[in-house]
Formats: structure tokens, sequence, C-alpha cells
């Protein structure tokens, strides 16, 4: 078989495992942190090398979590993919890899809340300062430029907005001022989206999430050139956020799926948008599945579908939405997502509640605002859980 001739599919079911002696079906899990050498001299040779070609030590190098990275990287694109053990350990490891004291990045201010916190508590010790911009206003990021910026960061679509970035107008202007794009593909997946095909330099996956699919594991990734990844390996290798053999099995069970799961998701969530917009008591629906989302018709030209979860505001404020909440018997009260099950969730006090009260109001999070993640679900379960809820507000 001709593997660069397969489909998605395949790739996502096929891709990285060589089978061993014992001519396995499945793909194995290698639980060991060593690998023994057949002599001094052999050790001495292998440790001599730099980037991963042989396994030595399981923290940077192990044949499930190399399945799992080699099997990502098919499906993004890419040359290569690093796995890491969450995905705020990914955006970390793209950090570290690649800024230093006095650099600057700019960041869409529509971004998961752990996120700011790394960059404002954690990446600003080192003299490293963060611009944030509204995502979809290029001349912001433009203006927010300079010599010293290195990074660009974006969410598309954003959490919770479900706001949509223009890719081919972001990378080019990341290429323009010499910055690297980095991209959080973490709704879409490969699935839906590939920013690398868009121009983007780097993808950063919360594993946790859809690759996942069952909200049994945490892990990340991140993906890009050869070259990029060689310096992100470098990370790993020496400060070990690495994953486990372990969480890389359950996530290659989840690839495996992927592409079935993110289609079953979008129908879904489109349908309980198009649901939700039609209530009274539903102020507005984010979702860029809906004709009047200000991100559709972009939406349609970089994705091939809309994702999974999408966010609405209630008549009302925090007593309103958390009622609502509240009021739910089936759906998954968890800031988690990506799951095959429904979750629910306040941003305001959940996911983004670190941020500054003035952040949230930039970023458009204010407290009638409740985020779903659509899972699989029957659609009129669904609505019927959502019904007395809304009924009430009414």
């Amino acid at each position: 078989m001709n593997q660069p001739t397969w489909g998605e599919s395949t790739l996502a079911l096929r891709t990285g495992h060589r089978r061993t002696s014992e001519r396995e079906h499945a793909e194995p899990i290698f639980t060991t942190s060593s690998y023994v050498f057949e002599s001094a001299e052999q050790a001495a040779e292998f440790f001599a090398m730099e980037n991963g070609e042989v396994n030595i030590y399981s923290r940077f190098t192990n044949p499930t979590v190399a399945c799992f990275e080699q099997r990502l990287a098919a499906l993004e694109g890419a040359e290569r993919a690093v796995a890491t053990s969450s995905g705020m350990a990914a955006i970390l490891s793209v950090c570290l890899a690649f800024l230093k004291q006095g650099d600057e990045v700019v960041c869409s201010r529509s971004v998961f809340g752990s996120t700011i916190g790394l960059f404002n508590r954690f990446i600003s010790k080192f003299g490293i300062r963060v611009h944030y911009v509204p995502l979809q206003d290029l001349n912001a990021w433009a203006d927010a430029c300079n010599k010293n910026t290195r990074l660009f960061f974006a969410e598309t679509p954003s959490n919770p907005l479900c706001e949509v970035a223009d890719l081919k107008a972001l990378a080019a202007l990341a290429k323009q001022k010499g910055c690297r794009l980095v991209v959080d593909n973490c709704f879409c997946t490969p699935a839906l989206q590939k920013p690398l095909a868009l121009g983007a330099d780097l993808v950063v996956h919360s594993a946790t999430k859809y690759l996942d699919g069952q909200g049994r594991m945490v892990g990340g990734a991140v993906v890009g050139n050869d070259q990029d990844m060689t310096e992100v390996f470098s990370v790993i290798r020496t400060t070990g956020p690495c994953m486990s053999p372990f969480n890389a099995w359950v996530f290659l069970k989840g690839l495996e799926t992927l592409h079935l799961r993110m289609r079953a998701h979008a129908d879904n969530a489109l349908q309980l948008a198009h649901w939700l917009e039609a209530h009274p008591a539903v102020k507005r629906v984010h979702y860029a599945g809906l004709p009047g989302h200000p991100g559709h018709a972009l939406a349609k030209q970089q994705m091939r579908a809309f994702g999974g979860v999408l966010s609405f505001e209630v008549q009302g404020a925090r007593a309103e939405a958390w009622q609502l909440i509240n009021a739910t018997q089936m759906l998954s009260l968890t800031a988690n997502l990506g799951d095959a099950k429904t979750t629910i969730t306040h941003p305001a006090t959940t996911t983004h509640a670190r941020l500054t009260p003035q952040a949230r109001q930039d970023a458009g999070i204010n407290d009638a605002l409740i985020r779903i993640a659509v899972g699989l679900e029957d659609i009129a379960d669904l609505k019927q859980d959502l019904q007395a809820g809304l009924d009430a507000l009414i």
C-alpha cells in the first residue's frame, strides 16, 4: 500500500503503526521508561543523536507516542508532530522554543482563558510582551507589530464566541512581518480545518478534546515543519512535558473515528443553533454555521463544517444563565469540550473566570453567555433537556 495516496479516513486508521514480531493488529502500548542497548558503543551512538531518531528514554522517545505523532502529522498535512502532556504544555513548548527576552507576541483577545493566563502570568516573567487584538481586525494585528514581534497566536473558531479568523490573510501578514503564525485548531481538528494548508506555520492541539473524543485523557501536540518541530522537540526532551504511552494509545483510538465524529458533532450543533436562535428566551447565538454570523462566509471557505461548539446569550444576565444551566438534567455541567456527551458551562465564571472584568468585556464574554459543546446524543433529547429551562426565562 502506498501511504501518500491514502484518504484521510485511512490515514486516521493506519498511519504510524509498525507491527512488531508479535504481528499484532492493534497498536501496542510500550509501557517502558527506558530501552536496552546492544553495546556501550551503540548506547554512545544513540545518545549522540539529537532528534529522537531512536528510542532512548520515554520522556522523549516512545513507539506508541511516535505512532500518535505520525498519525496526527499526516492528518494535518505536516512534516512532523510533537506530543505533549496537555494542550497548555503544547503552547508553553512553542513559547520556550521560539521566544526569548525582549521578544513580543501578538495574540487574539478571543482565546482560551488559560492561554491568556499563561502569557500574562508566566511568559511575561521572561521579559516577553504580549499584545491582544481583535481576532478579525487585520489592521490591529499589523499595528501591534514591531521589529521584536516573533509570534502571532490565534484560535479559530474562537472560544467561546466562535469568531473566525481569515487564516490566509493572517498568514500573509505574519510572513510580511517575519513572524510565525500559531493556530489553535482544537475546535475543528484536521477533520474540519487545516491551518497549515492556509499558510499557518504551527498548529497546537489540546488532544484532550476532540482528538480523544470521549473525555478520557489529557494531552496535547504541536504540528509543523520538521525544522520548527526539532526546536519544539528539544524543549520536550529537556524540560519533560511529555505524553504518556497509555494516553497516546487512547488518542490513537480517538483518531480512528475522528472524521465520523466531527461530522456528527457539526450536524447536531447546526440543528441546535437554529433551534436556539428561534427561541424567545435567547438573545443571540454565536455559531459560524448560522447565515447571520459575521464569520459565516469565511468559515464556509476554510472549514469543511462549522464544528461542535456554540454559545448563546439568554435574556437577562448571570442569574438567568445559571438558572438555565441548573435546569438541565442530561447535559454535563463541565468546562471540558470535545466529548461524545454534550457539555454546558458558563464561561464568565469558569473557563474565563481568571480574566479581568475588562478583558472579558473586550472578548465579548458577558454574564448572559452560555457555551455548549454539542455531543452525539439524539438532537431531540438535547432540545428537550434545554426546553424547560429556556421556557422558564420567558
